[in-house]
């Protein structure tokens, strides 16, 4: 698959295969390729918690109204930022910096044939402060990423518009 038919297969998957295992060495296929994402002045303001554990999935589940998808997911990648290590350097770039590795693993799970959902967390610091509380860390929670093998296939819902294109 190359990346131009990765970026068309992606959807955001919200059924899965239950207890669909996924080897570790595609889970560190999908955080390597996270981590290979540009970041600014090569920052890498972002560290990633994965949980396999059903008794945490369900605390995730509680804490965020949208990831009642998590139920049926193998996994869930969270992507929290470091804003510290971008402090004095270049500016609060964390979140694009975060995006960016957030579609690197969704593309590469792609390819390798599992589904994802992205469920953003920040700015909303209700689900922020939870998410720090669940996972014991000081780092910012952005997003957590379901990830397992789909039980769906949902027609494409993105397009090209032309009308929101400009040229100068």
């Amino acid at each position: 698959m190359n990346t131009s038919e990765a970026i068309r297969a992606r959807r955001s998957i919200r059924k899965y295969q239950p207890g669909a295992p996924i080897p570790a060495k595609h889970v560190q296929q999908l955080l390597e390729a996270a981590m290979l994402a540009p970041s600014a002045v090569n920052s890498r303001p972002w560290e990633f918690v994965v949980v396999e554990s059903s008794a945490v999935k369900e605390q995730l589940m509680a804490a965020h109204p949208y990831t009642g998808m998590l139920k049926t997911a193998s996994l869930a990648i969270v992507v929290c930022g470091r804003p510290d290590l971008q402090e004095g350097k270049c500016g609060p770039f964390w979140p694009q910096d975060c995006g960016a590795a957030i579609e690197n693993l969704l593309l590469q799970a792609v390819e390798l044939g599992y589904g994802t959902c992205w469920c953003g967390c920040y700015p909303a610091m209700e689900r922020v402060e939870a998410l720090q509380k669940i996972l014991d860390v000081t780092s910012v929670p952005l997003a957590i990423v379901a990830v397992g093998v789909p039980d769906e296939q949902p027609a494409p819902r993105g397009f090209y518009d032309p009308s929101r294109v400009k040229y100068l």
